[in-house]
């Protein structure tokens, strides 16, 4: 028996020694890890070496790379008009910055993903949930004092943080957390969350307890990976109230986010959302002041708000309570009104890959797309910014007379003589006999049945949980606990593009078929 897998990031015969020399791998960090900077790979800092230092801007390190080795991977990293290259924090984030991760609304347009989970906690890329992209963020920024405010189903999520990350936060010399905070009801405020702001104003009085200067806020379903330390000393250098993250783009994805205008000083003076004609024309920007180069600038004359912001404590505090205290949103409400009260927001330029997971679609092709060749839209496999989870002690996935071509697998999977094509498989799978999973996302599931469990589920009618035999899965989502029976078809044989059949277990969105959590579709059934 054997398993053939064809994937530049996953080899058969991969070794310690050809790790080294994969340029996905062999990825080293020149500065130490709480310093911002490039990632370059060892060969490119040998041959930096004969180079005069003042030669040496991140464009020239990135277009040697690219002519010793084709093309190769770094981590995005954020673009600014700081003055400084390197994040030296005084104090340091780990004591002086608190990190508020917003978990969103009921999560609808992801339904029926958030059926039973709250949207940070939807599985991602295998191994991993949505919340620890922030989470992991924040850990390699130097930020160790984490809030997460939720409304919806928390349980899974509030589960996941203190399996995770609860018992290597904090030490001796420095406190740590990662907490979940649920909406609550109190005699000062009866109503849940209305917003983001609002989320944040309900908890203001325990925010307000920590010896902070500022809070960072987050999103909890946002795909990227930036060092927040960066995004810090802009806020500090430039003395800002505010300080928003913002994404380059051109004028085709513009008109679906909200944009920023700033002056020469990259001060925000003017938002528009989701602008289109005349309007959108007036919001184009000289984003070389923010740190790109002209011919990028030109490509990407627009900015966006990320929904990320560095606030001051000071400031949040004076906005929520006193200017504000009825607004809900951050980026609606709260931001323009700051910047109309002649407050200082500055724009911070995040230029790398970034994802907003709000949508079955986005959410399909974000998790996909961790398989494309030769790199992958985001990678899990950056050592010097790794993207932590709960540890679960599972042993190796195991492959038996199975094809798998340009695919990712999770932990602890038993896949059995099938054929997986461009997929992502996620922990604990199992796929039976002649199974054929094509352009797909598998959750996994949440326990093992034992082969004795099993058995008695078959012979009773039953079907266990995983991928029956000779069943095949095309541009579909499995979520987690499924179980499909033998001889089943999810391939959208009509190409429908919207269907709600929740009582026969799936969903169908932008021609994706979705099957529910602990879904069972029968054997032989068409999808």
């Amino acid at each position: 028996m054997f398993a053939t897998i064809r994937h530049p990031m996953i080899s058969s015969t991969m070794n310690e020694s050809n790790l080294h020399h994969n340029p996905v791998n062999r990825l080293v960090a020149v500065k130490p890890s709480f310093l911002r900077g490039p990632s370059v790979s060892l060969a490119s800092f040998n041959a930096l070496s004969s180079i005069p230092f003042s030669a040496l801007s991140s464009k020239n390190m990135k277009n040697m790379e690219r002519k010793r080795s084709g093309s190769f991977l770094v981590s995005p990293r954020a673009v600014s008009d700081s003055g400084n290259d390197e994040a030296c924090l005084y104090p340091d984030a780990g004591s002086s910055v608190l990190s508020i991760i917003l978990g969103g609304g009921a999560g609808t347009r992801l339904y029926p993903l958030t059926k039973k989970r709250a949207k940070p906690a939807v599985p991602l890329g295998a191994n991993y949930r949505l919340i620890d992209i922030p989470v992991s963020n924040c850990i390699n920024s130097n930020i160790r004092k984490i809030y997460v405010l939720t409304q919806f189903n928390s349980a899974s999520l509030n589960r996941h943080l203190s399996r995770a990350y609860s018992s290597n936060m904090g030490g001796y010399k420095y406190e740590g957390f990662v907490e979940v905070l649920a909406a609550q009801q109190s005699p000062e405020n009866p109503n849940w969350f209305q917003g983001t702001a609002d989320a944040v104003r309900q908890y203001l009085w325990l925010f307000e307890e920590q010896n902070v200067m500022e809070f960072l806020i987050l999103a909890g379903d946002h795909l990227y990976r930036m060092d927040y330390q960066k995004f810090i000393q802009v806020h500090r250098e430039t003395n800002a109230d505010i300080t928003v993250a913002a994404l380059p783009m051109d004028e085709k994805r513009a008109t679906a986010f909200g944009l920023m205008k700033i002056n020469s000083e990259g001060r925000i003076l003017e938002f528009a959302e989701k602008p289109k004609g005349e309007i959108l024309k007036s919001m184009q920007v000289d984003t070389t002041v923010l740190g790109l180069d002209e011919e990028r600038a030109r490509e990407l004359p627009y900015i966006a708000s990320m929904g990320i912001y560095v606030v001051s404590k000071d400031v949040m505090i004076r906005l929520l309570r006193n200017d504000f205290p009825l607004a809900n949103d951050f980026g609606s409400e709260v931001i323009p009104g700051a910047t109309s009260l002649g407050m200082k927001v500055q724009a911070y330029l995040y230029d790398g890959y970034w994802e907003d997971i709000g949508t079955i679609e986005a959410f399909y092709n974000a998790n996909l797309g961790i398989t494309k060749r030769p790199y992958p839209d985001f990678s899990f496999y950056d050592r010097s910014s790794p993207i932590y989870t709960q540890a679960r002690f599972l042993p190796p996935s195991r492959m038996l007379d199975a094809d798998v071509t340009d695919s990712v697998i999770g932990d602890g999977c038993v896949i059995k003589n099938c054929r997986i094509h461009h997929s992502v498989i996620g922990l604990r799978s199992l796929i039976s006999e002649g199974a054929v999973i094509e352009d797909a996302l598998l959750m996994g599931a949440d326990y093992y049945e034992t082969d004795e469990q099993r058995k008695a589920i078959t012979s009773s009618g039953g079907i266990p949980v995983g991928i029956g035999c000779n069943s095949h899965i095309k541009r579909a989502i499995i979520d987690k606990n499924a179980r499909i029976g033998d001889h089943v078809k999810i391939i959208n044989k009509d190409d429908v593009q919207e269907a709600a059949r929740e009582t026969d277990g799936y969903f169908i969105k932008s021609g994706i078929v979705t099957v529910i959590k602990d879904a069972v579709i029968t054997s032989g059934v068409v999808i």
